[in-house]
């Protein structure tokens, strides 16, 4: 009698490959990137400095950093094509499904697309990383009915993303703030749209395709969609003093609280630790510390009431709306941080590649006679 077969719904607990990249204990809340402390890197490190190390899993020289830089922001520009694409979207267009059609447009233009050798990849990898920041603010910009901003090559990638998005150059403090986001949210070992590429890369499809997979599992607003709804949350309970009470009579009426709980993290998630306190200081210096208390109150009331840590998206949402960025713009960014993530577990897949076909437990009905059309 053959065994039965246990079915992990979601996959959970299954081991589907193996990584370099990066590293997560749950229990103890810690993460790694390929075995630096995301708390070592959100302090020391820079994103471009990030994006070396995954790609290339060291750390760099000065004087790698420092090329890698000018070739990464050599690469800020995007098609003609592109922009055309993003000028006809209606207005009032999903702002992570037109990254995903620009993203595959991006393709079109691109001689090497289907060119699946590790150096051709690489390039293209720089492509992606350099040109989604750009297709984010430009798009805003259009929608908004400005015309898209230049790169500047003189800026770090997250001042650049910055000003093109404004026109303004930022100021030293909230380009670091948004540089260590970008750190945070660079990779999280196998997640939904990092699996999702990784499946489309194993049918040997190319980088773009599984990119725009990628970007198409993100979207969820399980996935990362859920900073724009913890913002909401905020702004619907609009002030610290009413929060204790909202939060009390969400959770009486079953209404889901975003931003909490982690499918992998048992405590704190290492990431809301940096941000929570990144999201105080910014408060603080911009002496407006309202959107920061109701999230410290609901932090409070949500962990008393559900043994429930806040996890990345929590905090993330109120340093993005501080920063100046809109809502439904979170979720683009967050695919602007990991697309360093994706693209280097692309590498990984592509080196030793195997399709990615799981099985399933079939429960509908047995064999049945077929009964011909007239006599039904």
């Amino acid at each position: 009698m053959a065994a039965e077969r246990v079915i992990h719904k979601g996959l959970d607990g299954v081991v589907v490959t193996e990584n370099a990249l990066t590293f997560i204990d749950g229990l103890a809340g810690k993460l790694m990137y390929r075995g630096y402390l995301i708390h070592d890197l959100a302090e020391h490190s820079s994103y471009e400095e990030v994006v070396w190390l995954l790609l290339n899993r060291e750390l760099p020289t000065p004087a790698e950093l420092a090329a890698f830089k000018v070739e990464l922001a050599a690469q800020r520009a995007i098609p003609e094509g592109v922009v055309k694409l993003l000028r006809s979207l209606p207005g009032q267009a999903n702002p992570m499904a037109a990254l995903r059609t620009a993203v595959s447009l991006l393709s079109l233009s691109d001689a090497e697309a289907d060119d699946n050798s590790d150096e051709a990849n690489r390039r293209k990898a720089m492509r992606l990383i350099a040109r989604i920041a750009t297709i984010v603010a430009a798009f805003d910009r259009l929608r908004d009915g400005k015309e898209p901003v230049e790169p500047d090559p003189e800026l770090s990638h997250a001042a650049n993303f910055l000003y093109m998005l404004t026109g303004r150059e930022p100021d030293a403090r909230a380009a670091r703030v948004f540089d260590v986001c970008l750190v945070l949210h660079a990779d999280h070992e196998m997640n939904a749209s990092t699996f999702s590429a990784r499946v489309t890369a194993s049918t040997l499809s190319d980088i773009y395709s599984a990119i725009t997979s990628a970007i198409g599992t993100l979207k969820g607003s399980l996935h990362g969609g859920a900073n724009s709804e913890v913002m909401k949350m905020i702004l619907e309970i609009g002030s610290a003093d009413r929060a204790e009470r909202w939060i009390q009579d969400a959770l009486a009426s079953k209404r889901r609280v975003m931003g909490f709980g982690h499918r992998v993290y048992k405590t704190e998630d290492p990431r809301a630790t940096v941000l929570r306190r990144m999201a105080r200081e910014l408060a603080e210096k911009q002496g407006d510390t309202d959107w920061f208390e109701i999230s410290r109150t609901i932090e409070s009331e949500v962990r008393e009431q559900k043994g429930l840590f806040p996890n990345v998206d929590f905090y993330s949402a109120s340093t993005y709306y501080m920063l100046g960025i809109k809502i439904d713009l979170f979720t683009p960014i967050f695919a602007l941080s990991r697309i360093a993530g994706w693209t280097a577990n692309l590498l990984e897949q592509y080196a030793d590649n195997r399709l990615i076909r799981p099985d399933s437990e079939y429960i509908g009905p047995q064999e049945r006679p077929y009964v011909p059309l007239a006599a039904r």
